[in-house]
């Protein structure tokens, strides 16, 4: 074998010899490239979670999520996907993890008279406790926001409680335990109207004390019929 200047190419003892077709190197095959993630998946979540309850969708950067998740920008794309995506996967876990409260009320309670008078005390609690940023992250993260598909999607959610609470309430009424002239698309509205406003109280600075007396004053005008109670 001969060097490109034409001389004679001397191989030393140790040389590795050029790959021939057919050989094998000492590199295992279909080895992924590029290292392994070295962050807890569960443990960034959370703080994605947490920076965009307090701050809102359209106010949290990349790299406000980058610095709090403590990962780099291609590991939260590679992990997450984009900002958008990471939200919605944010919004889901938010949902089972903090705002389950209201569909356990809907679905436990025998009226929804019960239902709501629960939800609306469990909210009280749950807007204020320490640990977490206070009120809704689905009221909260729509504030503000200039992405049309993100703002759609939270109201979406929004509207959906209360289209839950309407087929409560006119179940109620169908069978007797409010009375048939109860306006119920106003009551269901009523109560959303109950939800959203006590999550901004909240973020104002009201206490569980003060937002459970909201929700007692806004129970007194629920109507009643016969001797069905809720």
């Amino acid at each position: 074998m001969v060097n490109d200047d034409g001389t004679a190419r001397v191989e030393r003892p140790g040389t590795a010899k050029a790959e021939r077709p057919g050989t094998t190197t000492g590199k295992a095959k279909g080895r992924p490239r590029g290292r392994p993630r070295s962050f807890d998946r569960e443990t960034a979540l959370e703080r994605a979670l947490l920076a965009f309850w307090e701050h809102g969708y359209e106010a949290t950067s990349v790299s406000d999520l980058t610095r709090v998740m403590d990962i780099g920008t291609p590991s939260l794309y590679a992990a997450f996907g984009d900002k958008r995506s990471l939200f919605e996967e944010v919004v889901q876990v938010y949902g089972t993890r903090y705002g389950s409260f209201t569909d356990l009320a809907l679905a436990e309670e025998p009226t929804a008279r019960a239902a709501v008078e629960r939800m609306l005390r469990e909210a009280a609690t749950a807007y204020t406790e320490p640990g977490h940023p206070h009120g809704c992250l689905v009221v909260h993260a729509a504030a503000n926001c200039s992405t049309p598909e993100v703002e759609q999607s939270l109201r979406d959610r929004r509207n959906a409680n209360i289209a839950a609470f309407e087929s409560r309430i006119r179940a109620d009424v169908a069978a007797g335990v409010l009375p048939p002239d109860t306006d119920v698309a106003a009551l269901a509205r009523h109560t959303g109207a109950m939800i959203q406003g006590m999550s901004q109280q909240s973020r104002d600075g009201a206490s569980r004390e003060e937002l459970e007396a909201v929700a007692e004053i806004a129970m007194s005008i629920w109507p009643r019929t016969g001797t069905h109670t809720g």
